[in-house]
């Protein structure tokens, strides 16, 4: 299939800032609607990504939300997905055909989800189960306690709510008070008002102190004395770097066993995940999550022009773009705190130099941007490249953050 769309993701979160999914659309001109060749070429290039033949469904316990209209309701992609992480989302006026009414009820008996978008919920009141696993409620911070009452009787039945447009923490805050998920856009991206913490906790300034002895080329055994102060940091980071399954055909049982076989700078990689995993800052799972994407997506991007040991820099340049909101502090002081080479400072603060424009392109994939194909077109990366590297960094976080 020729690609000529790009893919963009936008996070559902349940009522405790976990990522329980996401939406994934083709991104289109302003105003066009994407054709049903479109949205079945997604629904079959989504299911030959991250549902694989032997190892089954890469995106773990994420369900994956996919547009629909009614005349693909029946295209045989769908048979490539896992039903129970799936969910195609329709415009519920729609369902006055009864042919797709008929195609909904017996995709809801094979277990595939059913999002219904513009549905009036007093007027469809108890039918909704036996048509829909979510409805989509159009979510306003006005006149939360008649929305309550609304949502009373849906919350007794096994449909499940999602709110949008969601823009801010508040009504994020009203949405889960009412029991809603909700699609937040890039709302993770802006500061929780209240929980910002200043400096760093004694994990992170351990890890800070193992950056700069790797940087250094430090003795082996002397960055083994200080792992050893935080038997929990040792074990979290032995099992990222056992989870990114690097072929080697055995699990890695130490840190002298790490360096060997893969160097000190793959090691520096694993210690900012290390880094923004270890924050206390009151941050979402989220942030977390799409950190690690951005980076994994920056790398797969580079790696082809730049070399897998550019690419390694790329990585931390992707994490460290939202350390800043990770550990709650600007990012001038973060840059101070700790020593970056040149390349990943100038990409961090200004998205320039050789590793920037690979950030930039992974970041618009996340923020529903149109730079996406002018970003993709200036680095020579096709359509179906950066889609392809998109869905192997969601699949390789699962792996990673679960």
């Amino acid at each position: 299939m020729h690609q000529t769309h790009f893919l963009l993701r936008e996070p559902l979160l349940d009522p405790h800032q976990r990522v329980v999914g996401y939406e994934l659309t083709w991104q289109h001109n302003a105003g066009v609607a994407p054709t049903q060749a479109e949205l079945e070429d997604l629904v079959g290039f989504v299911a030959g990504q991250v549902n694989d033949p032997e190892r089954g469904w890469l995106l773990r316990d994420k369900t994956l939300f996919l547009e629909a209209v009614p005349a693909m309701l029946s295209t045989d992609a769908l048979y490539n997905l896992p039903p129970q992480h799936t969910v195609l989302s329709i415009a519920t006026r729609e369902l006055a055909n009864p042919d797709t009414l008929a195609a909904v009820r017996a995709l809801r008996a094979g277990d595939v989800g059913i999002l219904l978008r513009n549905c009036d919920i007093a007027r469809a009141g108890n039918r909704l189960p036996g048509i829909c696993s979510y409805v989509e409620v159009r979510f306003t911070g006005a006149d939360v306690a008649s929305q309550a009452r609304t949502y009373a009787a849906l919350k007794q039945s096994s449909v499940r709510m999602v709110g949008r447009p969601v823009a801010t923490w508040a009504d994020f805050d009203a949405c889960a008070a009412l029991g809603i998920d909700a699609f937040v856009g890039k709302l993770h991206l802006t500061p929780r008002p209240g929980t910002e913490t200043k400096g760093l906790n004694p994990a992170q300034t351990v890890i800070l102190q193992l950056m700069q002895m790797v940087n250094a080329n430090a003795d082996v055994a002397k960055l083994e004395s200080v792992l050893k102060r935080d038997a929990a940091l040792s074990y979290k980071l032995l099992r990222y770097i056992n989870s990114a399954g690097f072929g080697i055909g055995r699990e890695i049982q130490s840190l002298k066993q790490a360096i060997t076989l893969l160097g000190y700078q793959p090691l520096y990689r694993w210690l900012t995940l290390l880094l923004a995993t270890a924050s206390t800052s009151g941050y979402s799972p989220v942030l977390l999550e799409t950190a690690v994407v951005r980076g994994r997506l920056a790398e797969l991007l580079s790696v082809e022009k730049l070399g897998r040991a550019e690419a390694e820099n790329v990585f931390v340049a992707g994490m460290f773009s939202l350390l800043d909101r990770l550990l709650g502090l600007p990012m001038k002081e973060v840059l101070e705190t700790i020593q970056l080479s040149d390349e990943v400072v100038e990409a961090l603060l200004e998205r320039g130099g050789r590793y920037g424009p690979y950030l930039a392109l992974a970041e618009a994939c996340e923020l529903n941007s149109t730079l996406v194909s002018s970003l993709a077109a200036t680095l020579n990366v096709t359509p179906a490249d950066v889609n392809k590297a998109h869905l192997s960094a969601l699949a390789w976080t699962q792996n990673v953050t679960a």
